[in-house]
């Protein structure tokens, strides 16, 4: 097959890095993907496989986890699953290589299964080398593609797989895989370091485990609090963001303006800083109308919450507030200096006091 970077997928190889010590072996270890886990199960019982399958979603939400749980409910051997980076395989001699490789049987089963990731990344001549053979595969050849970026799948490629969109990690679903993991693997976590751990992940089950990890093992307690969490990851503090909103509260402009220098010169995500400012103030703005906050309370430590429940008394915690936060949100991507984006909200809120 030349160069074609091609590997067999053999789970004695992998490390034992936390996402691949608990990757999901089995359908009913699948989170939150129910629907695609019935549609699969049903395809197999009615031996109604399709040769090509489009796996569609957000990194780390279990697409290739559920290719070779596929693999394996179909019997195929670990020898005859096969994974493609199109990352890094993405240019018409590696294509003309799958092609030629297809055509050989499989080792110790009736399939062979072709996994190919990232393949949004492929040229258009790659693409167009991989039609034909996508479009007639031999009997014995399934493929399943996986993509985070459907726009760019070419519609000729899509209309020749069987689709199927994933679904982004919920919080509460995020939250028990930490807890679970952090428990088996002997720490404790508490309830605000597991909440702050699940946002940060931002929809992904492996960047959860991924951060977990970085965690732990920099960890000199088998207690995980808050604090730890936050200087483990280098994610900003909980705590600088509540400091900017209790600023806000009082109308205060230089401490407001501070606390982003604060995170600016640490050198946080400031993007990320961002979305935490805009979690606390959905609670804090819950915590003014709501009537049941007992669920919140556990979230944090009893200081913490007193003072989110403090700021929650001030007139600025209000609508208006959120959609100066919401209406700027637009231009975080863009910008160069993502500081000017927070400035420009801080801006915003004082010149409309």
């Amino acid at each position: 097959m030349g160069d074609f970077n091609l590997e067999c997928y053999n789970t004695n190889m992998q490390s034992q890095v936390l996402y691949r010590k608990y990757r999901p072996q089995s359908f009913d270890d699948l989170v939150g993907q129910d629907d695609i886990v019935t549609l699969l199960r049903q395809a197999i019982k009615s031996k109604t496989i399709s040769h090509a399958y489009l796996f569609v979603g957000p990194r780390g939400v279990g697409k290739t986890s559920t290719a070779r749980i596929f693999a394996k409910e179909l019997k195929i051997s670990d020898k005859d699953v096969y994974e493609l980076d199109a990352a890094s395989n993405r240019k018409i001699d590696d294509f003309r290589a799958l092609n030629e490789s297809v055509f050989a049987l499989p080792f110790e089963s009736e399939k062979k299964l072709y996994i190919i990731d990232e393949v949004h990344m492929l040229t258009n001549e790659a693409f167009n080398a991989f039609l034909k053979t996508l479009e007639e595969p031999p009997e014995h050849v399934i493929f399943i593609l996986a993509t985070t970026e459907f726009d760019k799948i070419p519609d000729t490629i899509k209309s020749r797989c069987q689709v199927l969109f994933f679904k982004k990690a919920g919080i509460s679903d995020i939250k028990s895989l930490i807890k679970k993991v952090a428990e088996k693997e002997g720490y404790t976590i508490s309830n605000s370091a597991l909440e702050f751990l699940a946002f940060v992940s931002d929809g992904s089950y492996r960047d959860a485990l991924s951060i977990l990890q970085k965690v732990i093992s920099k960890s000199d307690s088998s207690a995980i609090k808050l604090e730890d969490a936050e200087a483990i990851s280098g994610a900003p503090p909980l705590t600088t963001a509540l400091e900017l909103l209790e600023a806000l509260a009082l109308s205060d402009s230089v401490n407001a303006f501070e606390s982003v220098k604060k995170i600016e010169n640490a050198h946080h995500d400031i993007r990320l800083f961002y979305d935490l400012l805009l979690k606390l103030l959905r609670e804090i703005i819950y915590l003014r109308y709501g009537e049941n906050t007992e669920e919140l309370k556990l979230q944090y430590a009893d200081d913490f919450f007193a003072r989110m429940q403090k700021v929650s008394k001030s007139q600025n915690m209000n609508s208006r507030l959120l959609k100066i936060f919401l209406d700027n949100m637009q231009y975080m991507p863009y910008a160069k200096q993502k500081a000017l984006v927070l400035e420009l909200v801080l801006s915003e809120f004082f010149d409309n006091l």
